[in-house]
């Protein structure tokens, strides 16, 4: 089994839910008292997240570049970053590192392919759905086509990760509020929606909606755990 390196603490609530699944997706495949080998850097989001608000992604990605040596050194052999935003700085992340880095944009877009999407509606942070690190990525890279909220709705997605989600609060009117987004979006012709944020799932899933959605921490952690396991 091969050590899996998780770059976490963005925010830690959701690092939870992939060191759950990771190591509830290895003792299925292997049963018994298995677990997984995880190298963990859990940085501290404070900073991280008034740099976000600043749009210094240079310091960001000196901060995680730093980070992600120090997993490598503990001994990873592969790389996750465990948000969906900070994929914005993964290239500046896997020059400064040797062993690969399982991109979380990669592993959703074959999850979308495999299940005949090509028209996928994209929650996250207004970094995420606005910028084109990601769904440049998916459309550039997989032809497939993402189609955004609308702007007041890009922004109440975007202040409910970070005012409540992040703090590990899960409110039921915003819960109402993200359901009738991805109703929006299927009318708009998505096929499915992407839990484009790894905080999103604590609120909203599968159970809440007749929309298909991809929580895209979950599709990581069982791309991490089928990498864990492949023979070299």
């Amino acid at each position: 089994m091969k050590t899996i390196g998780l770059l976490g603490g963005m925010s830690w609530e959701s690092t939870i839910g992939y060191y759950r699944a990771i190591n509830e997706g290895i003792k299925a495949r292997l049963g018994g008292f298995h677990s997984a080998k995880i190298a963990l850097y859990s940085v501290d989001f404070e900073p991280i997240e008034t740099l976000q608000r600043c749009g210094d992604w240079q310091q960001m990605g000196d901060l995680l570049a730093d980070a992600a040596r120090k997993v490598e050194a503990a001994g990873a052999d592969f790389l996750l970053i465990c948000t969906n935003t900070m994929h914005k700085v993964a290239p500046r992340i896997e020059r400064e590192i040797s062993v690969p880095l399982l991109h979380i944009g990669d592993a959703t877009a074959e999850a979308l392919i495999r299940n005949g999407i090509r028209t996928v509606g994209l929650l996250g942070t207004a970094f995420t759905m606005e910028q084109d690190f990601y769904k440049g990525r998916l459309r550039d890279n997989y032809g497939l086509n993402v189609l955004i909220p609308e702007k007041q709705d890009r922004r109440l997605v975007h202040d409910v990760i970070f005012n409540e989600l992040c703090l590990g609060r899960q409110k039921a009117e915003s819960r109402r509020a993200y359901l009738d987004i991805i109703e929006a979006l299927a009318k708009r012709g998505a096929e499915a929606v992407i839990l484009g944020c790894t905080e999103i799932g604590m609120l909203v899933n599968q159970d809440d909606t007749g929309v298909r959605l991809f929580d895209t921490t979950k599709i990581h952690a069982e791309q991490a755990v089928d990498y864990a396991l492949r023979e070299a």
